[in-house]
């Protein structure tokens, strides 16, 4: 590592507060595949920090330098947590020379820590120049009290070089946060947002300073270093809500913890980071600690608290076979743990992974920001330079010129258009992840919020997906005590629904236990031979089955082929499913259910949830053809399924959604994954998917007509250069501010949200 390179992080760090590991240009290629994760599909992927990133131009110049990298796939900048995420083609045991671009453009790299900061201290360091700023502004206005009240010559000149004197130091040191960006830029052949700040500033001064040295009147001391103080605050107040919108990976990572207590062979313990325990190991588990990566329960009981991974608050048990998520916390009592994923691999990662995809992934309205923030520098320079020659042929002073070319260089800045999007973004990304929704990308995002049409998938949607049986009211009492004998033997879901279902009676003992699949199982028990399943293998006899008038699904339980009991299975609703429904259609939107299953229980759950249409003993390439079939139709759909035929429709659809319990496929193939047990997330995440459209577009047309109106005004002299400060900041803060009415409470919400992951981000 240079000492440049050094010197430069330590710089950061103590304006950021980010904790980073610094590298340099030479770091080895092959560390930085080290550090990179594969994703299954033959690329890489690295997330890097790029402190210096603080602008659309940053972004533009990052990912333009990145893309033109040979082998490099993708490379997206998230402005809010200034880091770039590349994917690249693997070949061989070594990564692109990603470094060597990044300097070549002017941006040192780091890798970022697995801990966030505790606090932010770019906000401080921000505030300790807006302060020096404003202690200088006000000394120099004292200053120019007193000329404005009719000093005479000698005094006026004294006060003049005493400002000039106080203003030097401080705009030295206060204007490094544009200073220092604008001269890395220029070093590289770029421009940025801070260049035309940088000029204007120097111009203010050295107009002033010209207007001191030849005895003038009036000098504009106070003017240079207001503008400084007023596009500090602007910047300062830009990054504490960019603070408030953080990223909601960033939160996540918080709940890694550094390392764990890994127990050897002989039972000794030590100390691990987190980055050296890897799957075989055991590690002991705390009441209160966090799990730091997924594993399996080797030794001990205690409870859980998993409402990361499933949105409920209600401690989840386990023992010795449990498998634990990284991120979830363990309650009550210590348990040894058998490592089965690496800290990269686990359950957390993939989360963050999921969140991090989706806030630097790109909307219509970001792509058009960021064109317009790439012709931003050349456009107002020649707007700048044409104002001052357009004032001079009409005969004003070159003073005068100036001033007003100042004025247009500060005024136009399109900080406002920048934040416009990505900000709204990330906030968004943010809300849905404290709701219990993962977005995979923004453009998904921007997708759900036009839908006009809501399909589900039956079983595991509308429904739980986990059968409940009602036994016949005849049955003898002791018949549910040797049906779970059977069944607790089985992972049929009947047998399951059985064997889980609360029970007085002693256990009974069975042997010579067998299960013929797809008929049921068969066992010996107090010389009887019983049976549990299918009636017509069950029973010798064509004894006529009593059933529920809805005819639900049954197994019986049978003794020596006589009939014992009759066990019907239902499959209830998953929470909130009718509440869901019923905001779908306040909503405005059409809502349908195409399901594999038999029409009986497929019209029965229509008409639970309150569902019109409904169609059933769907193949999966029947549901496809539904869906695009829909779209042709103009219906812009949401579907909403968790099993493998759901796949093909997910895929087809113009968005889509699956439960955190669904298939891999299924999870997979989904837009969008809810971690909750309430179907009331689907109307939840359109509710955002809507006023994140309504807010882009908001912060778009102000930005847009701000800029439209400033530029003239700036240009037909009636906007000095510190009006233009107070103009400009205030419009990035405008633009900042309503984004953040993102995470005001609307009344939609109904389910409370984690406590924690509320803590976490």
């Amino acid at each position: 590592m240079t000492a440049e390179t050094a010197t430069s992080g330590n710089s950061y760090r103590a304006e950021t507060g980010e904790t980073l590991e610094s590298i340099s240009a030479t770091v080895a290629p092959s560390e930085l595949r080290l550090r990179s994760r594969p994703d299954g599909n033959g690329h890489r992927e690295l997330v890097l920090s790029v402190p210096g990133m603080h602008c659309g131009a940053c972004v533009h110049a990052i990912e333009k330098a990145l893309a033109a990298v040979e082998g490099v796939q993708y490379a997206r900048a998230n402005l809010s947590a200034r880091r770039v995420t590349v994917r690249w083609r693997e070949v061989g045991n070594q990564a692109p020379p990603l470094l060597e671009a990044l300097a070549r453009t002017g941006y040192e790299a780091h890798f970022p820590s697995a801990i966030p900061a505790s606090a932010d201290h770019e906000v401080k360091g921000l505030l300790r120049a807006l302060a020096v700023a404003g202690f200088g502004a006000g000394n120099i206005m004292l200053l120019s009290v007193s000329i404005w009240s009719g000093a005479d010559p000698e005094t006026r000149d004294l006060f003049h070089w005493i400002s000039a004197a106080i203003a030097l130091p401080i705009l030295a040191y206060s204007g490094q946060p544009f200073f220092r960006p604008a001269i890395a830029a220029l070093r590289h052949g770029r421009t940025n947002m801070d260049v035309p700040i940088s000029i204007g500033v120097l111009l203010a001064y050295a107009l002033s300073l010209y207007d001191t040295v030849h005895g003038s009147e009036h000098a504009y001391f106070d003017a240079a270093v207001s503008l400084v103080f007023f596009l500090l605050a602007g910047r300062t107040l830009e990054a504490a809500m960019r603070k408030r919108a953080r990223s909601a990976a960033d939160g996540l990572k918080g709940l890694s913890p550094q390392g764990a207590m890994v127990v050897g062979d002989k039972g000794s313990g030590s100390f691990l980071p987190i980055t050296e325990i890897s799957p075989g190991m055991r590690i002991r588990i705390g009441p209160g600690d966090i799990v730091p990566t997924d594993g399996q329960v080797l030794d001990g009981s205690s409870a859980i608290d998993a409402s990361l991974a499933t949105g409920e608050s209600a401690p989840l048990p386990v023992g010795p076979g449990s498998n634990l998520l990284a991120g979830t916390r363990n309650l009550t009592a210590p348990v040894m743990v058998r490592v089965s994923h690496s800290a990269g691999e686990s359950f957390l990662a993939t989360i963050v992974e999921l969140v991090e995809q989706a806030e630097v992934s790109r909307v219509a309205y970001r792509g058009v920001a960021d064109r317009v923030s790439r012709l931003y520098a050349p456009v107002v320079h020649l707007a700048a330079l044409a104002s001052a020659l357009g004032w001079l042929l009409a005969g004003s002073s070159l003073h005068d010129a100036i001033t007003i070319a100042v004025a247009v260089l500060i005024i136009t800045c399109p900080c406002a258009l920048g934040l416009a999007a990505p900000l709204v973004q990330a906030i968004a990304v943010r809300r849905l992840f404290r709701m219990g929704i993962l977005a995979r990308s923004g453009e998904a995002l921007e997708r759900l919020g036009s839908v006009n049409t809501v399909l589900f998938d039956k079983t595991g949607v509308i429904t739980s997906g986990q059968a409940q049986f009602r036994m016949n009211k005849t049955a003898e009492l002791r018949a549910l005590g040797l049906a779970q004998a059977l069944a607790a033997h089985s992972r049929h879901p009947y047998a399951r629904a059985i064997a889980a279902a609360p029970s007085a009676d002693p256990p009974v003992e069975v042997r010579q236990l067998a299960e013929h699949p797809g008929d049921g199982i068969e066992a010996i028990a107090d010389g009887a031979r019983l049976r549990l399943g299918r009636p017509a293998w069950a029973l010798d006899d064509d004894t006529v089955l009593e059933q529920d008038a809805g005819q639900l699904p049954c197994s019986v339980l049978s003794r020596n082929g006589t009939l014992v009991s009759v066990f019907c299975f239902e499959d209830p609703l998953r929470k909130n499913a009718r509440q869901a429904i019923e905001s779908l259609a306040g909503m405005n939107l059409a809502v349908a259910i195409l399901s594999g299953d038999r029409p009986a229980p497929v019209r029965r759950a229509a008409e639970q949830a309150a569902v019109a249409r409904a169609t059933a003993e769907m193949r999966p390439e029947d549901k496809r053809a539904h869906v695009e079939a829909a779209a042709r139709r103009g219906n812009l759909s949401l579907m909403v399924g968790d099993g493998l035929n759901d796949a093909p429709a997910l895929a087809a659809a113009h968005v889509s959604m699956a439960p955190a319990e669904a298939t891999e496929i299924g999870r997979n193939a989904a837009d969008f994954v809810f971690l909750r047990q309430s179907l009331q997330a689907v109307p939840e995440a359109i509710h955002v998917a809507r006023r994140v459209n309504a807010f882009m577009q908001q912060n778009f047309a102000f930005a847009i007509g701000y800029n439209m109106l400033a530029l003239p005004l700036a240009v037909a002299g009636y906007v000095t250069p510190l009006v233009a400060a107070v103009a400009m900041s205030s419009s990035s803060l405008i633009v900042a501010a309503n984004a953040l009415r993102l995470n005001l409470p609307t009344g939609n919400r109904r389910n409370r949200e984690p406590s924690l992951t509320e803590a976490a981000i």
